[in-house]
């Protein structure tokens, strides 16, 4: 058992995938000689050379088409965008191509393919450096979307991503990547995709959510003692359904909370499973808290992101609806 934070975690278990399958392979920009702008994967290419790990041009668009390409022809290529904001330039390759290789084979050729990327706010990033755009990959069938909240998640995930016959958009919270360190087993384990977690049980209400906000969901539980069922739902595509409806059955009462956009997030898709499946069993709306639909602001990220004082208030007005 180590004790590592976030970016520990995930160097670690690259660097015990590569020992155990030379056909693994890592590119990206700056991600060989400098580690990568995180330092994710640094000292990867010290060891393992730079024909596995690859340094590649500023040209995202070329990174995914090439590992769909990889991936198709035996390779095992875990790509990796600098950052989410960076990534639209190559959405062709992944909604067209990575998305839909099994479906238009007929099943004849999967993509057993990791595209990793760190995602969202938290580090004064500004617009450019702090989209949350989890929902766009979430749209699209084909494709497995996984974000993890926790050192022990990101390993756990990124074993069960590599073995994935299908391909998987690894999101990784930047804004946790040193926030916190936790023990890790050494050894091999998976944490399996499309299962939720449930880090605090309750029987007041649900709060659900994901990614850097877990920490933040967790804290303001703790501090104001709240009797909460609260799911970090760990993959997006496919969602824990189960873990969702059973919760929100249990509890009545139902507060989503994630920092990406506001409208056709995360949260509205959540909200309309519960209505469509539970909602006789609720007590009081259902409420999302949330990022604003604007770009993502640089000197005002403490008044975009959610808080323990926004979360509250939606908490307050559920609990006392009648």
């Amino acid at each position: 058992m180590s004790t590592m934070n976030m970016v520990q975690a995930l160097n670690s278990t690259l660097d015990h995938i590569m020992a155990g399958d030379t056909s693994v392979i890592l590119l990206g920009e700056d991600i060989g000689k400098d580690g990568g702008v995180f330092r994710v994967t640094e000292g990867l290419q010290a060891k393992y050379g730079e024909e596995r790990v690859i340094d590649t041009p500023l040209v995202e668009l070329g990174i995914v088409g090439m590992s769909v390409g990889m991936s198709l022809m035996g390779v095992k290529a875990i790509p990796e965008i600098q950052f989410q904001d960076f990534i639209y330039t190559a959405f062709d390759q992944i909604i067209n191509q990575m998305a839909k290789m099994r479906y238009r084979s007929g099943g004849g050729y999967t993509l057993p393919m990791v595209l990793r990327t760190p995602y969202g706010g938290g580090i004064k990033g500004g617009l450019y450096h702090s989209q949350s755009g989890e929902a766009y990959f979430a749209h699209t069938a084909g494709l497995v979307v996984v974000t993890p909240s926790n050192p022990y998640d990101a390993k756990g995930l990124l074993i069960s991503s590599v073995e994935s016959p299908d391909p998987v958009i690894f999101l990784e919270p930047k804004r946790l990547y040193r926030a916190a360190k936790i023990e890790v087993p050494d050894e091999d384990y998976r944490v399996k995709i499309g299962e939720a977690a449930r880090p605090m049980e309750g029987d007041d209400l649900t709060i659900i959510t994901y990614g850097s906000m877990v920490p933040t969901v967790l804290n303001t539980v703790k501090k104001n003692n709240l009797n909460a069922d609260v799911l970090d739902l760990r993959t997006l595509l496919p969602m824990d359904v189960n873990a969702i409806i059973s919760s929100a059955k249990k509890t009545g009462r139902v507060v989503i909370v994630h920092e990406a956009p506001r409208t056709l997030g995360m949260g509205a898709e959540i909200s309309a499973l519960i209505s469509e499946r539970a909602i006789e069993y609720l007590y009081a709306p259902i409420l999302r808290v949330t990022g604003p639909d604007i770009p993502f602001p640089y000197r005002l990220e403490d008044y975009y992101m959610p808080s323990e004082e926004r979360i509250m208030k939606a908490v307050k007005r559920v609990m006392e609806f009648r």
